[in-house]
């Protein structure tokens, strides 16, 4: 137990350095860390559909959209959708793409009751390199942890 509380403690120190409004910010290592120790956790994917058939998967990951697709258009059912599958009391990590959608998820989480509610930075493929692409930098991707291909 001593190790999840040293990641948790370090993800909540981030948060308060960064002024979030939510219980912690991880990387991709810690956020999988969190998945083997403590058994309750949920990592949230709220990329969307497309982006999961096309790009990948985190095995075990409840998926529920932000944004819808196509359109990009805002999930009004997000909260709903969000209770239905993760219990309130739920250690919830949140994860997109690259960290921007993931943390408005938190940040709503947080608002709808959530009291630990986490960001994966960098998200499943991280930021851009200097040729624009992803997957070279940072991600869950990039750091080889677990996926499959949509």
């Amino acid at each position: 137990m001593g190790k999840l509380s040293d990641v948790l403690r370090l993800a909540q120190q981030r948060a308060q350095q960064m002024q979030l409004p939510y219980a912690g910010a991880l990387t991709p290592a810690e956020a999988h860390e969190v998945l083997q120790l403590a058994p309750g956790a949920k990592l949230v994917d709220v990329r969307t559909r497309a982006e999961w058939d096309w790009v990948g998967r985190v095995p075990g990951a409840v998926e529920i959209e932000w944004m819808s697709y196509p359109g990009n258009q805002p999930n009004p059912q997000f909260v709903t959708q969000l209770k239905r599958e993760v219990d309130p009391e739920a250690l919830v990590m949140f994860m997109c793409r690259s960290g921007a959608r993931s943390d408005k998820a938190a940040r709503a989480a947080t608002e709808a009751g959530y009291p630990a509610c986490y960001n994966v930075l960098e998200g499943f493929e991280g930021d851009r390199d200097a040729n624009g692409q992803r997957n070279h930098i940072g991600g869950w991707r990039h750091a080889g942890l677990p996926w499959q291909q949509g």
